[in-house]
């Protein structure tokens, strides 16, 4: 099948390239107006209702009209010479509120992009007075902005109300700092910018010379590319609009990794194709043939080992599916979309880029017209093969001491924080400094009566259940005798007295473990015990959030690992048609997980002294890198397996393999590596770890288990590993390779033996005495 599509996409070469290019623009209009639409800031809408914050925030949306996607700021004002508040301050900060607060703010409707494809911001602020500093220097304002906060047009909305809120209280010689939520986001966004552009534009720049370095040419530096662009603007169209048909939100985080993901594999599977392009080229016989033959019997060849790495990486991100913590849910479907698009593009798109392109893809390169001397990869595949025992056992002995780094590790459920310079970030400091500080993040404790279900007035006539004030004075004064619990609010009660909330503030840091332990231990048994009789009572506020998060994520741990694993062996299996092979690529694997994530632990948690690794990294990771890692693999054994098909013996096999396959391995794993690595300037130190540590995991992956660790075993093994098929075993001479069909396209390519110097005849090199043996 993959042949007849490659062999029908060559044939039609420019129909499919105008089809992509066409198909490309229209998603990627789509995908850049819709994306914010369909994003959800909010980690405790990833939470199942069973959880208690979760359970507490419904009660807050359908008694008190909260909106999940409600944006408070804090505003911090204070006179401009640092001193108290006079009277006649605290009646200009009342004017000038009152007066934001009655003010509707305007989006701009920008002529790029149509309006049904915008989200219209335009809204009144809503303000509200808080707490005065004890030494009266300052006062606080809440305000609130609804909608997305990372949308960008929002925080231009954000900022439009913040330059005019400080240029009124500016001529009452007042001064003016916002935090917290949408504050925090802009002024990180904006302290970023600029980095952000030097890292991407650094990130293709190290893909074009990678590429010049390989095939010095100038197409082939920039084509994969262009391609790969388009093709992601595509797959980020086709994973929103797969999240608007099927009414699901995405994490923030998940178009950086969809970003990051895209450009990986994409330059990934376009190397691939590259490589063996030029080394069938290289032994055509006749070079005035027409190239695409030769494209449609590279895409053949190498279609089917691109075909099972992407379908390892889609089953490795669907067993996300069953996750409980919605925040994993959605990110299985969104990876998976990207890659299946990516797939049908390496089977069409690229294929059809080097029919067109011919021998001009390698231009103005010579390499084509002479046979390539025995570079490194050649000298190390021989080494390889020769002393396997060796290889094995100093690559095991690296992976088991980095593992070990992974003992003691931590899980850090702190929520993510930008600069600490940023305006955002010095206000907060100048508030906590006076302040408690929960004060910024408030904890509520929500009663409402239980199951939704109305008491009974004695005579067994239903009615709601009300609420009254001095029932709740048991649980007021028990939550304030809680050690770690400051101050605690007045009961609030809803019009109808059918629910109350209580606002408590914390005396420790609401994003430690301290915090989290205090409320599940301490705080929710309490409030509990102390509800109203026929009323149930939950917790909402951050470290209440993330006490329950970390609950979901530890049982999510025990599910997604062994289900992705078993999936990934199953293609594996299938692809390699052995039961020995995949075992020992499957502890390869395993191995390679352990020990990037010890190297994890090492850096962040000891080095940098973190409280601990981000609680989504041991999951992402081992996605990322068990899933992404596999394709390197997977190409390594299936050049291994063709090879074996020749005439010569199993470690002629794998030397011949490592020898073509280890320079394609390390471009690609280097270039996904570096995708990666550039989500180190995200503000997000969440997303820095799994960036900056997944790079470490794809180096480890490229460069030491695929071409020597998994060659090395293999040659130890002999034609032993692909029990109990017989697919690496000879059938006189040449056969047990991959054999084309005779179709008029790639019919004389077939039997194929490219050229390679480590023939039967001339195996015994002048630098080894001894001859390599079966």
């Amino acid at each position: 099948m993959i042949r007849s599509l490659t062999a029908l996409t060559t044939r039609h070469a420019w129909k499919f390239i105008l089809l992509w290019t066409l198909l490309a623009a229209g998603l990627s209009i789509v995908g850049q107006s819709k994306m914010h639409s369909v994003t959800q800031p909010d980690v405790s809408s990833f939470l199942p209702k069973s959880y208690d914050s979760a359970a507490a925030m419904e009660i807050a949306e359908d008694k008190f009209g909260a909106k999940p996607d409600d944006n408070a700021v804090t505003m911090l004002v204070g006179r401009d010479d640092g001193k108290k508040l006079t009277v006649g301050d605290r009646r200009h900060i009342d004017k000038i509120a009152r007066g934001l607060g009655e003010q509707r703010l305007k989006m701009p409707n920008p002529d790029d992009l149509p309006s049904f494809m915008l989200t219209d911001h335009s809204q009144t602020p809503v303000v509200k007075s808080g707490a005065t500093a004890p030494d009266g220097t300052f006062r606080l304002l809440s305000v609130s902005l609804d909608g997305n906060r990372n949308d960008p047009a929002l925080q231009d909305l954000y900022r439009d109300l913040r330059d005019h809120a400080e240029d009124e209280f500016a001529r009452a010689d007042l001064r003016t700092g916002f935090t917290g939520g949408i504050a925090d986001l802009a002024d990180t966004t904006e302290a970023q910018e600029d980095t952000e552009k030097l890292v991407g534009i650094l990130t293709f720049g190290l893909i074009v010379l990678l590429n010049v370095l390989a095939f010095r040419s100038v197409l082939a530096a920039i084509l994969p590319l262009i391609a790969v662009v388009l093709v992601g603007g595509a797959a980020t169209g086709a994973v929103v609009g797969t999240a608007l048909l099927f009414d699901f939100k995405l994490d923030p985080s998940t178009p950086s990794l969809i970003t990051v993901v895209l450009l990986g594999i994409g330059i990934d599977y376009f190397l691939f194709m590259l490589f063996r392009f030029r080394e069938l080229l290289r032994a055509d016989p006749n070079p005035k043939k027409n190239a695409r033959g030769v494209a449609a019997e590279t895409a053949g060849r190498v279609g089917a080992a691109i075909t099972s790495a992407a379908l390892t990486i889609v089953a490795a991100f669907a067993t996300l599916g069953i996750a409980s913590f919605g925040q994993f849910k959605v990110l299985g479907p969104a990876i998976a979309v990207c890659v299946l698009v990516m797939l049908v593009a390496s089977l069409t798109f690229i294929p059809a880029l080097l029919a067109v392109s011919g021998r001009g893809m390698f231009w103005p390169s010579r390499a084509l017209r002479k046979e390539p001397k025995a570079g490194m990869s050649a000298r190390l595949g021989d080494r390889v093969a020769r002393r396997p025992f060796l290889f094995v056992a100093a690559s095991v002995g690296l992976l088991c001491a980095l593992s070990a780094g992974a003992l003691g590790m931590r899980m850090d459920y702190g929520t993510d924080s930008g600069p600490d310079d940023t305006p955002a970030a010095v206000t907060a400091k100048e508030i906590s400094r006076a302040l408690p500080g929960g004060v910024a993040s408030p904890h509520t404790v929500y009663v409402a009566a239980a199951d939704g279900k109305g008491a009974t007035d004695g005579k067994g006539a239903g009615r709601d259940v009300r609420i009254d004030a001095s029932g709740l004075k048991g649980l007021t004064k028990e939550l304030k005798a809680v050690k770690g619990v400051g101050r605690v609010a007045e009961p609030v009660l809803n019009d109808r007295h059918t629910a109350a909330k209580v606002d408590f503030y914390l005396n420790v840091d609401v994003n430690s473990q301290r915090a989290r332990d205090l409320v599940s231990d301490e705080v929710r048994p309490l409030v509990v015990k102390q509800a109203p009789p026929g009323t149930e009572a939950h917790v909402s506020g951050q470290a209440a959030i993330f006490a329950d998060v970390s609950e979901a994520v530890s049982k999510d741990l025990k599910v997604v690992f062994p289900v992705a694993a078993g999936l990934i062996a199953l293609i594996l299996v299938a692809l390699l048609r052995s039961l020995l092979a995949p075992m020992v690529l499957m502890l390869a694997i395993g191995l390679g997980f352990t020990a990037t994530l010890g190297s994890g632990v090492l850096v962040f948690q000891h080095v940098l002294d973190r409280p601990g690794v981000s609680f989504t990294l041991p999951l992402v990771l081992f996605l990322f890198v068990v899933a992404l890692g596999t394709d390197y693999n997977i190409l390594i054994s299936d050049r291994i397996r063709e090879e074996m098909g020749r005439s010569g013996s199993a470690r002629q096999a794998v030397a011949a393999a490592v020898r073509h396959t280890a320079p394609a391995i390390v471009t690609a794993g280097v270039v996904l590596a570096g995708s990666f690595a550039s989500l180190a300037v995200n503000p997000s130190p969440g997303t820095q770890e799994i960036g900056l540590v997944t790079a470490l995991g794809i180096g480890l992956s490229s460069l030491v288990l695929s071409i020597v660790l998994v060659p090395a075993v293999v040659a130890m093994l002999g034609r032993a590993t692909w029990w109990p098929s017989k697919s690496g075993r000879r059938k006189g001479g040449r056969g047990g390779g991959h054999r084309a069909p005779r179709t008029p396209e790639y019919a004389q390519y077939e039997p194929y033996a490219p050229y390679d110097p480590y023939t039967p005849a001339t195996w015994q090199q002048p630098h080894d005495s001894e001859p390599l043996r079966r």
